[in-house]
C-alpha cells in the first residue's frame, strides 16, 4: 500500500499521525508505509521505536518521545494500542502534548481501536491535533474490488471479476487471509499473470456452491428461474432471507440509477471499491424499465414484512417473489 490513497498523508513528513478504526490489516500497511517514508535503513536500529499502549509505562513513553534522531533527519515512534493508555491520566496528557506540538525530527505514528460506544474526549482530541485517518472494517461488498485493485497494484495480476467475487465469497472480509491467498495465487499462475475462477479453485480455495454475488447478477440479468434453483444452496451456506432481500434491494436500486443515468451516473454513485460494478451492470440495466424496478422493489418490501411475521420458511417467500418476477417478465 502507498500513502497516495490517503490525501491527508500524501507527502507528509514528520509530526503526529493517528490511525483508528477496525481494519487492522490496512492500519498495519499504512504504518509500514509511514515508517518506510521516514526511516533511513542504515540508521533504523537507532531511530525506530515500536511500543504498545497496553504495555508501556508512562515514564518510558515520555522518555522515548523526547529522544532526538541519531545520525538521521527523522526518528519514528510507533505506538500501537493507544487505547491501552486511556486509563492513565499522565500518559494521556503526555501523548496529547507531544501530538499537539511534536519536537523537530519526530514522526509519531499512533494506532488505536476505539472501544465501541466510547465518547472519550481523548480520542477526538488525538484526531483533532494529528493527521487522522479512519480505516473502517471492509464491507463484504467492497471485497471483490479490493482484490482486483490489490492483485494489479501489488502483484501485477489481472484478476477475472468472477474469480475475485468467488474468492471474496469464500473468505469474506478478512484482508490478511485474502492477502495470503493472493500471494499463493501469484505463485500458482506464474508468468501467466492472469487469474481465473478455475485457478482459484485449483489452488485449493474452497469455493461456495452458489456465489451470492453471482446470484444477484442472475436476478439483475432477469434469469429468475436460475436464481430460484440457486436459492437452496444459498440457504445451505448460511444466508438469511433478510440479508438476501437487502442485497436484492441494493442491486435493484443500482440498476435504477443505471437505467436513469447510465454507466457514468452509476460509477459516480458507487463507493470507490465498487465502481467496477458499473461496467458489469450496464448490460443488465438495458433489460429493465423503471416501472419494472419499482414493482420488483415493492414486492421485496412485502417479502420483508412476511419474513418478520409469517411462520413459513424464508426460502418460500423469496421463491414466490422470483416466480412473480418471471411471470411478469414472460408477460412483458
Amino acid at each position: 500500500m502507498t500513502l497516495e490513497a490517503f490525501p491527508r498523508l500524501r507527502g507528509a513528513k514528520g509530526g503526529a499521525f493517528y490511525l483508528h478504526g477496525e481494519d487492522h490489516f490496512r492500519k498495519e500497511e499504512v504504518i509500514r508505509a509511514l515508517v518506510n517514508a521516514h526511516v533511513d535503513p542504515g540508521t533504523r536500529d537507532f531511530n525506530l521505536d515500536q511500543l504498545r499502549g497496553s504495555e508501556v509505562e508512562p515514564q518510558t513513553l515520555a522518555s522515548v518521545l523526547a529522544t532526538p534522531p541519531m545520525m538521521a533527519e527523522w526518528r519514528v515512534v510507533v505506538l500501537r494500542e493507544v487505547e491501552g493508555i486511556a486509563g492513565s491520566k499522565h500518559a494521556r496528557e503526555e501523548l496529547l502534548r507531544v501530538a499537539t506540538s511534536p519536537p523537530p525530527g519526530l514522526a509519531l505514528i499512533m494506532s488505536a481501536t476505539v472501544p465501541k460506544g466510547s465518547k472519550a474526549k481523548f480520542y477526538t482530541d488525538l484526531a483533532r491535533v494529528s493527521r487522522s485517518v479512519e480505516l473502517e472494517a471492509m464491507a463484504d461488498a467492497d471485497v471483490p474490488g479490493w482484490i482486483l485493485e490489490r492483485a494489479e497494484q501489488v502483484h501485477g495480476l489481472q484478476f477475472d471479476v468472477d474469480a475475485a467475487r468467488a474468492l471474496g465469497a469464500a473468505i469474506g472480509a478478512n484482508l490478511g487471509v485474502l492477502a495470503q491467498e493472493l500471494e499463493k495465487l501469484t505463485a500458482f499462475v506464474g508468468a501467466r499473470a492472469r487469474v481465473t475462477i478455475d485457478d482459484v479453485n485449483a489452488a485449493g480455495t474452497k469455493l461456495p456452491a452458489q456465489d451470492r454475488w453471482e446470484w444477484f447478477d442472475l436476478v439483475g440479468g432477469r434469469r429468475f428461474e436460475q436464481a430460484r434453483l440457486g436459492l437452496p444452496a444459498l440457504f445451505a451456506q448460511g444466508e438469511s432471507g433478510v440479508s438476501l432481500v437487502i442485497g436484492l434491494v441494493t442491486h435493484l436500486l443500482r440498476l435504477g440509477v443505471a437505467v436513469e443515468q447510465g454507466q457514468s451516473g452509476l460509477e459516480e454513485a458507487l463507493p470507490p471499491h465498487q465502481r467496477w460494478l458499473a461496467r458489469r451492470m450496464k448490460d443488465q440495466a438495458r433489460t429493465w424499465t423503471m416501472p419494472e424496478i419499482e414493482s420488483a422493489l415493492a414486492g421485496l418490501l412485502d417479502v420483508d414484512r412476511l419474513l418478520k411475521a409469517s411462520p413459513h420458511t424464508e426460502e418460500h417467500f423469496l421463491e414466490s417473489w422470483l416466480l412473480a418476477q418471471r411471470v411478469a417478465a414472460e408477460a412483458a
